[in-house]
């Protein structure tokens, strides 16, 4: 392979990646699309009341930072529970609830609805207007 093809491919593969890191930063964090319903018995959560469950692992780097700003925003809000589900010991709710990475947030309603998921480490005004949008929780907002 002549030395002019081996530096065009490199620089090729080069900017292909920058380009999937900047994509995957500019993801990371930000609100999903969420839709269905969870089985509020299975995950330990409390009935009629809102809650952020992080989904975390053992290994997870990011979680613990992640658990912080939840449990800030919670005692902030006081009609939200934080409920923490470790992966590790807990594989089978990973699939139920599609979680492919960690840390995963979700934000469910009182009624069981999946308001909001977060996949990395979320921003804080993202959670902030995604618990705004709860009607049960704006009074206390």
């Amino acid at each position: 392979m002549p030395l002019s093809t081996a530096l065009l491919t490199a620089g090729i593969l080069l900017v292909i990646t920058v380009a999937a890191g900047a994509l995957w930063r500019l993801r990371d964090g930000r609100r999903r699309r969420a839709s269905g319903v969870v089985d509020v018995a299975r995950l330990g959560l409390l009935r009629d009341r809102a809650a952020l469950v992080l989904f975390s692992t053992e290994t997870c780097s990011r979680c613990p930072q992640v658990r912080r700003m939840l449990h800030a925003l919670a005692s902030e809000r006081g009609a939200v529970d934080v409920h923490e589900v470790d992966l590790t010991h807990r594989a089978d709710l990973a699939s139920d609830n599609r979680v492919l990475s960690t840390p995963t947030t979700l934000l469910i309603g009182p009624d069981a609805r999946v308001v909001a998921r977060f996949v990395g480490v979320p921003r804080r005004d993202d959670i902030v207007a995604a618990l705004n949008e709860l009607p049960a929780l704006q009074e206390t907002a």
